[in-house]
């Protein structure tokens, strides 16, 4: 054998730690996307949605709004002006005769129609009456625990500012869809409270254990969504005594928006804890000694949280457009609870449309946020889709 075939090749091992990626050169935008967590990956899919991060926006200005709905409306709750029933909407302005004013209304001037026995309501140029801003009006109890006077805007001294219009007993439409807020958007907050809990729970002792207790809970969920859900929603809520207190009243319609919108979530939650409970994870946290609630509510439903918010930012407008549709039919809030359903209510004669049409003006708030929700859930879910 020759001396060249003899010799030993010399073996090199690096004793430098192993970088897959020391090849290539990142640049800061790269590596601070491959070091982002989820939560964080999931913010900028989200702000790509411009129309959801409009509707975020707006959503997050009417919940603020409920905060201080008392500041906000022009108006009390319940301040009457007999006479000014069933007046017309005012239009604001900033200029009379060519100058500028401000912000101001025109008074109105009032006739009574001798063959119709109508009050007849018009602008009276005559009448310039200038809004005042951070001003002292009507009294009010601050979440009827402190009394106050203070508003963000109020009529010029002995003038009016309906900018909506006044309903049957003068009482101002805006004022009370502002206070009416408060009553509908928490209601599909706790609806969604009720609904979650019980969801989460029954879908996941469901998706968890499977075998016959996976059955026994789908084969009721099956026989609770074959009833109609709005006949349901009103059998149920005909149900409540009419001596109930408004306060009760409120958390009975709430509970039973609750009780009757969870089993879809609970369909989902078992769906996925069927796929994750076989995953090495959930596994090694049984081998562990982990109890079945620990694995879970630690384990399992952390790893798609993101579609769990998704899907409630998607059921809250269907528990706010059954609220109003139970008050609109008179069978959910009634007087002097004052939601958007129970405003709508007071428009259910078809004369009274045609005749006074800015009293369904509180169907527009039901509009904006409903649809508002619908557009953020969208955003909320493409963002939590880790494959788009």
């Amino acid at each position: 054998m020759s001396a060249k075939s003899e010799a030993r090749l010399e073996h090199y091992v690096s004793a430098e730690p192993f970088e897959p990626l020391a090849t290539e050169t990142l640049t800061p935008e790269q590596e601070r996307f491959y070091r982002a967590s989820q939560w964080r990956i999931m913010w900028w899919k989200f702000r790509r949605h411009r129309i959801a991060v409009a509707c975020a926006a707006i959503l997050l200005a009417v919940y603020a709004s409920i905060l201080v709905s008392e500041v906000l409306a022009p108006y009390n709750l319940h301040t009457r002006d007999s006479r000014n029933i069933y007046a017309p909407p005012q239009r604001l302005h900033l200029f009379h005769e060519g100058g500028y004013v401000g912000p101001f209304v025109y008074g109105y001037r009032m006739e009574l129609d001798q063959q119709t026995m109508r009050r007849v309501f018009t602008p009276d140029p005559a009448k310039v009456q200038r809004l005042r801003f951070f001003c002292s009006g009507d009294e009010y109890e601050f979440w009827g625990l402190v009394e106050g006077s203070f508003h963000l805007v109020c009529p010029a001294e002995g003038g009016t500012f309906f900018l909506f219009g006044t309903d049957r007993l003068g009482r101002d439409v805006l004022s009370r869809i502002i206070y009416g807020t408060r009553i509908s958007l928490t209601v599909g907050l706790l609806g969604i409270a009720v609904s979650f809990v019980i969801g989460i729970a029954l879908g996941g002792i469901s998706g968890y254990y499977g075998g016959w207790v996976d059955n026994v809970i789908q084969r009721f969920i099956e026989m609770v969504r074959s009833f109609p859900e709005l006949p349901l929603w009103m059998a149920l809520s005909a149900a409540l005594p009419v001596n109930w207190s408004p306060v009760l009243i409120y958390f009975g319609i709430t509970i039973i928006l609750g009780l009757l919108d969870w089993p879809g979530l609970a369909r989902a939650v078992r769906s996925k804890l069927l796929a994750l409970r076989e995953e090495d994870f959930a596994q090694a946290a049984v081998l562990m000694g982990a109890s079945p609630g620990r694995v879970i509510a630690r384990h399992l439903l952390p790893s798609f949280t993101s579609h769990l918010i998704a899907s409630l930012t998607l059921s809250v407008p269907g528990m706010i457009l059954g609220e109003t549709a139970l008050s609109f039919l008179g069978l959910g809030l009634r007087p002097p609870v004052t939601s958007w359903g129970v405003l709508l209510n007071e428009a259910q004669n078809i004369n009274v449309v045609a005749l006074y049409p800015w009293l369904m003006l509180p169907v527009v708030p039901v509009f904006v946020v409903v649809l508002a929700f619908n557009f953020f859930g969208d955003g909320l879910r493409d963002a939590a889709d880790p494959y788009k």
